[in-house]
């Protein structure tokens, strides 16, 4: 049963809650069914992350894109205006939250911009990710925004882009490996981002194996199902070609061993899928395919706070909870044994296993948005009233974008969209996705 139009209207931006943060979440998921042993949303963090779109403005058009009509339109919202988001995201989930600096592309923003807002992000005790398409983000301002305290760079990169002269993802790795370089050596977690469509989901085993390749450099690599959703050309999916199972199945063919993607278990699994693998370069195995350990140390580790994102931190307090229980030091050390005898057969190459994670988003229709995936995301948009659901979000974008926000005190309120302007009437350098291939038709034709 899908939420109607008038449900969409309705749903409001979550409220902070008093004594537990993790609470709205934790509830959420228990409405769903989906709160077991191995969940780590509401148990371990109160929200997985929360975008923080500081511009509109994109220097692409993808074929797939979650932005509006009106995107190219509306004003970048004021400094003033992102740091109150950005208490009110720390007032809704406390430190150690990741808040995903994105747009359009945030790179579009000045430097000092970025560094305001990375230092601010810095000051409640929050991690920072630029999330960009990569192409304005030079060494230079990643060295300024690193120096600033910015924690992780997301490299967005795929076909749906439409980069010239690179047609599929095995040329765009040219890309990839440039991007890599940009950051090598500065104290950033590097993460790659992937949207699946019919042009490359045939290709997502060899990406695998890319991405395997330079486990270490790279972090985490997440795959974006196509959603019929924003302004993209491209629309609903077939859903016989891209769904969660096949997917799953073409990352454990590039891995080449199969995966558990459920454990642990990161918000609603129709959302989300995440898996990781240790790899020394000549073999790859799953790290977490122990649910008897890994469900016993998580719940255990649930009752000290921290951060959960960031590894060499997570470690020393999983070390420090076995030594307090028999019964997790055995599990683990069982574990451990199991996984050094995996590695044996390659154990002469006396390289140390790497560790990459997979991530598979599901991202809903925005005209099929489900009730209890909405109740229980763990990624939202901090809009000016509050945080909100990412999918709920983007199904009424353009009601959210153009609302006028408090300003300073005895101030008129900011309001993003300067007059109200037609789409129809928009110049066409301002026109992105389906609205820009609907006028170069029209161009044609005339």
């Amino acid at each position: 049963m899908f939420l109607t139009k008038q449900d969409i209207h309705h749903f409001q931006p979550s409220r902070p809650h008093p004594n537990d943060p993790t609470a709205p979440l934790r509830e959420g998921l228990q409405q769903a069914g989906h709160f077991g042993p191995a969940q780590l949303a509401g148990r371990t963090f109160p929200m997985a992350c929360v975008a923080l779109e500081i511009t509109q403005r994109c220097n692409l058009d993808c074929t797939l894109c979650y932005l509006s009509d009106l995107a190219e339109t509306v004003r970048d919202v004021p400094l003033f205006e992102l740091k109150r988001r950005i208490k009110m995201i720390h007032d809704h989930y406390g430190d150690h939250t990741n808040v995903q600096i994105t747009g359009g592309d945030p790179t579009l923003r000045t430097v000092p911009d970025l560094e305001e807002i990375v230092r601010e992000i810095k000051a409640h005790n929050m991690r920072s990710a630029l999330f960009t398409n990569g192409i304005k983000a030079s060494r230079y301002m990643l060295e300024r925004l690193a120096e600033a305290g910015l924690d992780d760079v997301a490299f967005h990169v795929d076909v749906t882009q439409e980069r010239k002269s690179y047609e599929s993802e095995a040329a765009l790795n040219a890309i990839r490996l440039q991007y890599l370089e940009r950051a090598a050596g500065l104290p950033l977690r590097v993460l790659f981002n992937t949207t699946v469509c019919a042009d490359n989901v045939h290709e997502i085993p060899d990406l695998v194996q890319f991405f395997i390749q330079h486990a270490g450099p790279i972090s985490l690599a997440s795959f974006q199902m196509q959603a019929d959703t924003g302004r993209g050309v491209l629309r609903e999916r077939d859903a016989t070609v891209i769904n969660q199972q096949s997917v799953i199945e073409l990352i454990e063919e590039g891995a080449g061993t199969s995966l558990p993607f459920d454990l642990p278990m990161i918000g609603h699994p129709d959302c989300n899928k995440y898996t990781a693998v240790l790899t020394n370069g000549k073999t790859t195995v799953p790290l977490y395919d122990d649910a008897p350990f890994f469900t016993t140390l998580f719940q255990a580790m649930a009752q000290q706070e921290g951060d959960w994102s960031v590894e060499h931190k997570v470690l020393p307090r999983a070390l420090r909870t076995a030594a307090r229980s028999p019964r997790i030091a055995w599990l683990g050390m069982a574990y451990v044994l199991r996984k050094i005898w995996e590695f044996k057969s390659s154990l002469f190459l006396h390289k140390t296993p790497k560790k990459i994670s997979f991530f598979i988003h599901n991202f809903m229709d925005a005209e099929k948005l489900e009730g209890d995936r909405c109740n229980s995301c763990v990624f939202m948009v901090a809009t000016a009233r509050g945080p909100l659901s990412m999918c709920v979000h983007n199904a009424k974008r353009d009601t959210m974008i153009a609302e006028a926000v408090p300003s300073k005190p005895g101030q008129q309120a900011w309001n993003p969209i300067e007059a109200e302007i037609p789409t129809a009437g928009l110049p066409y350098k301002k026109l992105k996705g389906r609205l820009r291939a609907q006028q170069a038709e029209a161009r044609k034709s005339a």
